[in-house]
């Protein structure tokens, strides 16, 4: 009987973990489950393993922005990088909502995040992962703060796990290179914002033949 009532029980268990993997697509993480005693309460806030040694030796030769950290050249797919976060609840992004850059949602699932960068630095759609995290960022969204920066802004679903991450130089791998064609394209369209100017000039400096893309 004692092992009937204990099978019984096992069985109900892995049908209650069955039900919850049903869905094999990606899953998007509630923004109650995350935060103070939710369940990725602690995913946020695990320390990011230091850059590598010979990442930190690569780098002390580039040139720095303002925040003197190294500046790279497009063949170089592993650097060291200041992030920060942001939210869409922050008083500069209200406007906007849940939207990034590129009018779709800022993204936030168990593989894929939205990130916000300098796009003559990282163009539209640049994809990277950050050392010891299993997500795959994508640049969908950019910032005034950020402009001539290596700087990339990660997007946190509230202003808690926002602050959990604050600001950290992490090891940043490049994946897939974004569009400077896209960049440029979406940019000429908002150049009356300072930043937007700055960023596509930017751009043309480094592909003139884009000028011919936004004079469109």
């Amino acid at each position: 009987m004692i092992s009937r009532i204990i099978s019984l029980t096992s069985l109900a268990i892995f049908a209650a973990l069955f039900s919850s993997c049903g869905n094999s697509g990606v899953a998007v993480i509630p923004k109650s489950k995350i935060g103070s005693g939710g369940l990725f309460a602690s995913r946020e806030s695990f320390s990011v393993p230091p850059p590598s040694s010979s990442t930190v030796a690569a780098a002390a030769s580039k040139p720095r922005d303002k925040h003197s950290m190294p500046v790279y050249a497009f063949s170089d797919r592993n650097r060291l990088v200041r992030t920060t976060a942001y939210t869409s609840t922050e008083s500069d992004h209200l406007i906007y909502g849940d939207k990034n850059a590129t009018g779709t949602t800022l993204r936030y699932s168990n593989r894929v995040r939205s990130a916000a960068a300098d796009w003559s630095f990282y163009p539209v759609g640049t994809t990277f992962r950050i050392k010891g995290l299993p997500y795959l960022y994508v640049v969908d969204d950019y910032g005034s703060a950020l402009t001539g920066t290596g700087t990339v802004d990660i997007y946190k679903p509230t202003k808690e796990v926002m602050n959990q991450w604050g600001t950290r130089n992490v090891e940043l791998t490049i994946v897939q290179w974004g569009s400077f064609t896209r960049s440029a394209q979406l940019l000429s369209q908002r150049d009356k914002y300072g930043h937007c100017k700055q960023m596509l000039a930017n751009i043309i400096r480094q592909q003139p033949s884009l000028a011919q893309v936004t004079s469109r």
